[in-house]
């Protein structure tokens, strides 16, 4: 963390304006400060309880995408399978 913390704070208005950097963590008294500062901060809180969980899930699924393989029925219940395991972990 010591290490990232320093190449955040040698990033100038000369590197490549295109340059992004993605980073993912859990809450942590170890990550640097200076890199919070210095970033845009993005945070996703997924939703409470089961129920509304899986609505989100089945939300971005239409119709189409679930009776389009060759086998829709084998299909559904494993997307449902997969997606009780998510909301439930």
């Amino acid at each position: 963390m010591p290490k990232l913390a320093m190449l955040v704070e040698q990033l100038t208005e000369e590197n490549n304006p295109e340059f992004r950097i993605w980073l993912t963590s859990m809450p942590s008294p170890a990550f640097p400060v200076s890199v919070l500062q210095t970033a845009v901060k993005m945070t996703m809180e997924p939703p409470t309880g089961l129920r509304s969980n899986l609505l989100r899930t089945y939300a971005n699924i239409d119709n189409k995408m679930l009776n389009d393989c060759a086998k829709p029925e084998a299909f559904k219940k494993l997307l449902f399978s997969f997606s009780f395991f998510h909301a439930i972990v």
